[in-house]
């Protein structure tokens, strides 16, 4: 086991429950055995011991000793020499009374320090879970990007690699003059892709989006909608298509629309 595993297992909050006694016995034996083969958790064992043991002698109340001899002297003088006789035989019995007394109070301040100690065990547990939960809910995140990630990039090298596809650079038109974007299509695979990192299109706001067309036979047929993202060095898969004379872009409400907005025609290109 590595350093770090070691650390972790030690703040794991696991040796204060085995002092205070919270394990099952499969976890007793485990932490007996870390305890054996490793010197860190065997020294934090003796350090929570000792800070326990610390804790109930700082709490423990000293009973008053004068009150027994205060007894003594006022039943003394108060009572014949075989009620003193008796007095001296009981009194020989008090020093157990006392122990017996600070046993009960040794037990009640290790009690309240064992309570103390599980709360606080229990509050790292719940803490150290809560930070648990919120790493295993990163990392899944963390998956589905480098997941969605790596399908783009698979997706690029197909496109390269791939010589079904054909290379079409659509050209702005008098609106945009400046604007332009390249479309990479299959038809045998009948797969479309825009290639982001080379687009020239201008910003789009929030409530508009641009939206790909396939001209088939005169007629314009959706490839879905995209943003405007200058940061992005990304290929955009798009909707399939087997036929097209021509790829255009229009400028259309966000969601995109059932039929082009031909006044908004952002670029077009034609094979």
């Amino acid at each position: 086991m590595k350093v770090e595993e070691v650390k972790a297992y030690i703040e794991s909050g696991i040796l204060e429950l085995y002092v205070l006694g919270d394990v099952t016995p499969a976890e007793r034996l485990e932490v007996e055995a870390m305890a054996v083969k490793y010197p860190a958790v065997k020294d934090e064992l003796a350090a929570i011991e000792k800070s326990l043991e610390l804790y109930a002698k700082a709490n423990e109340l000293e009973p008053d000793d004068s009150r027994l001899e205060n007894i003594l002297n006022s039943l003394a003088y108060n009572s014949d020499e075989s009620q003193i006789s008796g007095l001296v035989n009981e009194a020989r019995v008090l020093p157990i009374v006392k122990a017996q007394s600070n046993f009960y109070k040794y037990a009640f301040a290790a009690s309240l320090a064992l309570l103390i100690a599980s709360v606080i065990a229990l509050l790292n547990v719940y803490g150290r879970l809560k930070e648990s939960t919120n790493l295993v809910a990163s990392l899944q995140n963390q998956n589905h990007e480098i997941a969605s990630t790596v399908s783009l990039k698979d997706g690029e090298i197909e496109v390269l690699r791939d010589p079904s596809f054909k290379l079409l650079k659509l050209q702005g038109t008098k609106i945009s003059p400046a604007a332009a974007i390249t479309v990479a299509w299959s038809p045998v695979k009948k797969k479309v892709w825009i290639d982001m990192a080379t687009a020239k299109m201008p910003s789009n706001d929030k409530e508009h989006q641009y939206q790909l067309w396939a001209l088939v036979a005169g007629k314009p047929v959706d490839l879905g909608v995209f943003d405007s993202d200058t940061t992005s060095r990304d290929m955009k898969e798009m909707k399939s298509i087997t036929l097209a004379d021509a790829f255009a872009v229009t400028l259309e409400k966000r969601g995109g629309s059932p039929t082009p907005t031909m006044d908004e025609m952002m670029v077009i290109g034609k094979f």
